[in-house]
């Protein structure tokens, strides 16, 4: 039997275990705030905000991670970041209470950064470099059904071996599962040569770089926070339109499977547009779908748009800087638009949820859709005359 080709083993190898990661850290607040609140007495509110500090320290680390993986590639770093993570949870199970919550997250939301999607393009785009497109979207696929996986297992473990149990079975999955198959299977990559070493003369960066990035990281970044935003309070926003409290939960569930439909449409659509082309359609739809919603459409269409669109940005995060700047410096440049973007997730529910609960469903989805646009209009900008 022969190997499988390079791309084929990352997307299988890191798809699975971003699958995990994703499961066992991003995913795990959610079954955990209210076991965790009812045996501290901790408020919800404050364990919601070792959630949000994991994320801020992950989006201060990111820099580092990029310029570290582009110097000596991302298997380390990334079986690192199991190991971190791994370690952060068992923090958490060892120490209850509310210093060890945030000592744990801090330790956990180190390892995001060296783990989780960026770090993980990072390490793709320095083994296949151009043409990483493909595996990038296969991880993304499979990765996919994170929340699918980590809600369900989550409640199961917490139901049968309780919240500290729970954390120390997703930390020994972290050790047991993703450490091995990244280190087996994740080859390394050929260091950069130090700059003195550099075959040619030094070139200046194409003019309009320094513009593109800032745009784009504009675009990613208020992407991030309406993501954030809309997750959090998906079903105060639905029930404000009009809908039961069964039909919310029923159109919500609907945001996965339509963020998995988005990545298969990408990859179908990869054949003939490039990443620019699909960006600029995954970010219009989530407008489109608000807009149809305040028209009178039925809630599944928002679903849809807004599912879809997530689904599609997400490999776009990958995608996109490789194919605008090239793969010459795709890890340093990741970590930094990995910066904004964390810090804008992190910052976003606590920030907005006021509004959120003063301001009419209706009002707050118009203002949604509104910054949606906007964000589609600095992607345009920063990818004008690039669609090709």
């Amino acid at each position: 039997m022969r190997p499988l080709p390079l791309g084929r083993r990352l997307s299988l190898v890191l798809g699975l275990t971003q699958t995990l990661a994703w499961a066992t850290t991003f995913y795990l607040p959610a079954v955990l705030i209210g076991p965790v609140a009812a045996a501290t007495g901790a408020s919800a509110t404050a364990l919601v905000g070792g959630f949000s500090w994991a994320l801020l320290v992950s989006g201060l680390a990111s820099p580092a991670v990029g310029r570290r993986i582009e110097r000596i590639g991302g298997r380390g770093v990334t079986a690192a970041g199991s190991a971190v993570m791994a370690a952060g949870l068992l923090v958490m199970a060892a120490r209850p209470g509310l210093v060890g919550w945030y000592a744990g997250w801090t330790v956990t939301g180190g390892g995001m950064a060296l783990g989780l999607y960026d770090a993980t393009f990072a390490t793709i785009g320095r083994l296949l470099r151009e043409a990483a497109r493909p595996a990038i979207v296969g991880v993304t696929m499979m990765a996919g059904f994170a929340s699918t996986v980590g809600w369900p297992l989550g409640t199961l473990l917490v139901g049968r071996l309780g919240w500290r149990g729970a954390l120390v079975t997703d930390g020994a999955i972290l050790l047991g599962i993703n450490l091995p198959l990244i280190l087996i299977f994740v080859p390394r990559a050929a260091p950069a040569p130090p700059p003195a070493q550099a075959a040619g003369p030094a070139e200046a960066p194409p003019s309009g770089t320094g513009r593109v990035t800032l745009l784009l990281g504009l675009f990613l970044s208020l992407r991030a926070a309406l993501s954030a935003v809309v997750s959090v309070q998906a079903l105060v926003l639905l029930r404000g339109t009009g809908l039961g409290a069964s039909e919310a939960v029923a159109v919500a569930a609907l945001f996965g499977p339509c963020q998995v439909f988005g990545r298969v449409v990408e990859w179908g659509l990869a054949r003939w547009w490039s990443p620019f082309a699909t960006a600029l359609f995954g970010g219009l739809l989530l407008p489109a779908g608000v807009a149809a919603l305040l028209g009178g459409a039925p809630a599944v269409v928002f679903a849809v748009g807004y599912g879809m669109s997530n689904g599609i940005l997400t490999i776009t995060r990958g995608a996109l800087p490789l194919h605008l700047f090239g793969a010459d410096g795709y890890a340093t440049r990741m970590g930094r638009l990995a910066l904004p973007q964390l810090l804008s997730q992190a910052a976003a529910p606590t920030l907005l949820t006021p509004l959120v609960l003063a301001w009419p469903a209706r009002d707050v989805l118009g203002a949604v859709g509104a910054v949606a646009l906007l964000a589609w209009v600095a992607l345009a900008a920063a990818g004008a005359g690039r669609l090709r």
